[in-house]
């Protein structure tokens, strides 16, 4: 039986709203550790990513593509498994990017069918991204795409 507090909707729900954030903010990497387990794993369009090193790598290369970027959380639904929770996640992905040689940039605009696993962490008691799955990506009309 786990010591660990069981997780609560509004802390799932705060964690996605302060992951979003920060992802339209560009903040340093090194400001996400706190809210990644140290064995994460993410599942891009672009591939599997494991570890803060992996995530570190990939958020520096998104970063230098992407920009004026607006996330919006349409749907976090978490299914409670005391320290633990499945989440369902649905995120409105709007971002700017640019391909060399063309002369104007070209606006993505998205919404991102996620999955998540959250866990309490053992060391912050604060919960944290274990598992991060984009299961597919639905373009409005007139979106460029990846």
């Amino acid at each position: 039986m786990s010591e660990l507090a069981p997780l609560t909707e509004s802390e799932v729900q705060q964690l996605a709203s302060v992951w979003y954030a920060m992802l339209d903010t560009h903040v340093a990497v090194e400001q996400y550790t706190p809210l990644l387990a140290p064995n994460v794993e993410f599942h891009f369009p672009e591939g599997v990513v494991r570890g803060l090193d992996g995530y570190r790598d990939w958020y520096l290369g998104v970063t230098r593509k992407f920009f004026d970027e607006v996330h919006t959380l349409k749907l976090v639904r978490p299914t409670l498994k005391g320290d633990s929770a499945d989440v369902d996640v649905i995120v409105n992905w709007q971002a700017s990017v640019w391909t060399p040689p063309a002369a104007k940039s070209e606006r993505i605009i998205a919404d991102a069918r996620q999955r998540w696993v959250v866990v309490r962490s053992p060391q912050t008691q604060k919960p944290v991204i274990s598992v991060y799955i984009v299961d597919g990506l639905d373009y409005q009309p007139g979106s460029a795409t990846l």
